[in-house]
């Protein structure tokens, strides 16, 4: 029996033009917890129960209505399904979805960017059951587009042709694939194709290099070598493989390197330079591949990750039949949790703070799947996309020139900007991604890395922010500086008002301060107590309490309402109030770093406190003459980057093309550039 909706093809419509695979459906053969990524195996009336608990709170305003439950049980894995890189094979009884952010196929981005209209499920099955092809809307709701049930027998196929229009703001298609009660099936192998654009007929694939920069990081970069190397289907789009050893040389020492080396034979490069940063690295493997002139797109990848290959060849389909070259960017997974998403798309936002376009928590697929999760099926447009993977076209490079000179922080965000004011946007295409290191174990807005947290965002703004007056990201640096003195993070402040100065130097100093930011901000850390780690546990006094100290070692962030009193009365303590010398002398506590929050700190004394990764400690000692030194140095910079905001805007502006050209890069990277 089959059952079909008008968004199937009708008998005899134009097929004249020829389908691309552009997705084939796959599965991690030795990766067990990254399997929900790939395959839900949630039973179907419980997926559906939670989007439809969603949608009633949408009708009724957030009050549950009586009656209704959704359970939250969201079974097992069931790792033992898979059998290959491309099957699965299911018991009797067992229905399981290829609605996983793998396997589904995200129609409203093709619908938005390209000018393909149809797309094609193809499904080879062995055995005796059910194949069920649902669609669902920018809200999430599902709806079921066809069923076929399939006899008893050998290997069959299924090809069912589907219209992408309705999908202008969200939505996905995908299918169930169900066993009879009396005998198993097994999926053979899927695959989604799209009728290719009239405009696209002929052109042969784009062929792609990928740029990877390392720096101390040979284990992992040695892995995706062995991945790429192992890919025979990527390779045959594959010209070079860039890497970019800014670690002295390490890599081609590494166990390991040497085979995969030999087995990418020519595909592979290996680039040895000085540490310039993720900006030098990236900008050097644009340079070489804009002069090797074989490439249609130059892919980043970053040195610690684990890339999922099909992905690769996605993206790689998806900027070919798109309406205009635009840049194509991957999801981060959690490499040490697999089936957690850092973020669905990421935006720069009014104020230049990036992240998450929803600012929703990272999103653990293990918990619920797409099935179950109606935000992930609207359509989120993002601004830029991180250089963990990103796909950019050749011709983007050539017109817009390479990175900023950033060393790490904003170079992607910054470049991702500029590509799209030209016209080339940013799309972080689903089921495209890498497995990166997580960044929840560090904080690195508090150590060497603070300069280039608040230089590299202000610089961004001077180019792509207002241009006439000063915009708010100026209160917010202001903000922050007096957060991070408060809490007694003297070496972050002064590095962030380092950061200021360089900027008032003008855009001439960007190329220069690259080989020299790392021997200066790390060169400060011993002034500072806040900046010097032991990890041994003995070494600070034990602590001698908190004392008359209004402040509760737990609790919330002062609300809005309470925030201008609660500053008061930290300031009238930094300004007026001395130090107690014992309280400098042994800490008022010892606090970890999940408690060592900016308002806490700030009403201490003196405190130790955990580094992110908890490998250990600094001793953070109050000290009134450095505190109004650090704020009287704040607010003069802020006032002075205020008043020559249009001037300096007018200066980097102007001097972009120059400092991102090829030739100032190449002066750089061989050291013939001005250093500081």
């Amino acid at each position: 029996m089959t059952q079909a909706s008008p968004d199937v093809a009708a008998p005899g419509e134009p097929t004249a033009l020829p389908w691309r695979t552009v997705a084939r459906v796959v599965f991690p053969e030795n990766d067990i917890e990254a399997l929900p990524l790939y395959l839900d195996t949630t039973p179907d009336l419980e997926a559906a129960a939670a989007i439809g608990r969603v949608e009633e709170a949408r009708w009724t305003r957030g009050v549950p209505m009586p009656g209704t439950a959704v359970t939250n049980s969201f079974g097992t894995s069931h790792y033992d399904y898979v059998t290959d890189r491309r099957r699965v094979e299911l018991p009797a009884g067992v229905r399981v979805s290829f609605a996983t952010i793998f396997n589904a196929f995200p129609a409203a981005y093709w619908r938005r960017w390209s000018d393909a209209r149809m797309v094609r499920l193809d499904v080879e099955v062995r055995g005796h059951g059910t194949v069920l092809v649902y669609k669902s809307n920018a809200r999430g709701i599902r709806h079921m587009v066809e069923m076929h049930d399939l006899e008893p027998g050998g290997a069959q196929h299924l090809s069912v042709d589907l219209s992408l229009s309705p999908f202008g703001d969200g939505g996905w298609y995908w299918f169930d694939l169900a066993a009879s009660g009396h005998e198993g099936i097994e999926l053979v192998e899927a695959s989604w194709s799209v009728q290719v654009p009239q405009a696209h007929a002929g052109q042969e694939p784009g062929t792609v290099s990928l740029g990877i920069t390392t720096m101390n990081r040979e284990t992992f970069c040695v892995g995706t070598l062995r991945t790429l190397a192992d890919a025979d289907d990527l390779r045959a789009l594959v010209d070079t493989v860039y890497v970019i050893d800014q670690g002295g040389d390490t890599l081609r020492h590494t166990p390991g390197y040497a085979e995969a080396a030999a087995d990418l034979g020519p595909q592979h490069k290996l680039v040895v330079q000085d540490n310039l940063g993720g900006s030098g690295g990236f900008s050097r493997s644009m340079i070489e591949t804009l002069s090797a002139g074989r490439s249609r797109y130059l892919l980043i990848l970053d040195d610690d990750v684990n890339v999922e290959t099909e992905g690769i060849l996605r993206s790689l389909a998806f900027a070919d039949l798109a309406r205009r070259p635009l840049l194509v960017g991957g999801h981060m997974f959690n490499m040490y949790d697999r089936p957690t998403m850092h973020a669905y798309a990421e935006a720069v936002r009014p104020d230049f703070t990036w992240g998450p376009i929803d600012r929703h928590a990272p999103i653990n697929f293990a918990l619920s799947n797409l099935r179950a999760r109606p935000e992930l099926h609207r359509r989120w447009d993002a601004n830029y996309n991180g250089w963990w993977m990103c796909l950019i076209p050749t011709q983007v490079i050539r017109e817009i020139g390479l990175a900023i000179p950033a060393f790490l922080k904003w170079d992607d965000a910054e470049f991702c900007l500029r590509a799209g004011e030209a016209g080339y946007p940013t799309v972080t295409l689903p089921g495209v991604g890498v497995w990166h290191v997580p960044w929840t174990d560090k904080d690195d807005s508090i150590d060497w890395q603070a300069y280039l947290h608040q230089h590299n965002r202000l610089v961004t703004a001077l180019l792509h922010g207002p241009r006439e007056k000063a915009p708010r990201v100026l209160l917010d640096s202001a903000w922050i500086d007096l957060r991070h003195a408060s809490a007694m993070q003297y070496y972050a402040t002064t590095l962030r008002l380092q950061a200021l100065e360089d900027i008032l130097d003008g855009p001439e100093h960007l190329h220069a301060r690259l080989r020299s930011v790392i021997p200066y901000t790390r060169g400060l850390k011993d002034q500072f107590d806040d900046a010097r780690t032991s990890a041994d546990p003995e070494a600070f006094p034990q602590p001698t309490g908190v004392g008359r100290t209004p402040l509760p070692l737990r609790g919330k962030r002062p609300s809005n309402t309470a925030m201008l009193p609660w500053l008061l009365t930290v300031a009238v303590k930094q300004v007026l109030a001395p130090a107690k010398a014992a309280q400098t002398t042994a800490p008022q506590v010892y606090l970890p770093k999940m408690d060592a929050n900016w308002w806490r700190l700030a009403m201490l004394d003196s405190a130790v406190v955990s580094n992110a990764d908890g490998s250990g400690a600094s001793f953070y000692k109050r000290d009134r003459a450095t505190w109004r030194a650090l704020m009287g140095r704040s607010a003069r910079l802020h006032r002075r980057l205020a008043r020559e905001w249009p001037t300096l805007a007018a200066q980097y502006r102007a001097a972009l093309p120059e400092f991102t050209s090829p030739q100032t890069w190449e002066a750089t990277i061989h050291g013939t550039a001005d250093s500081r």
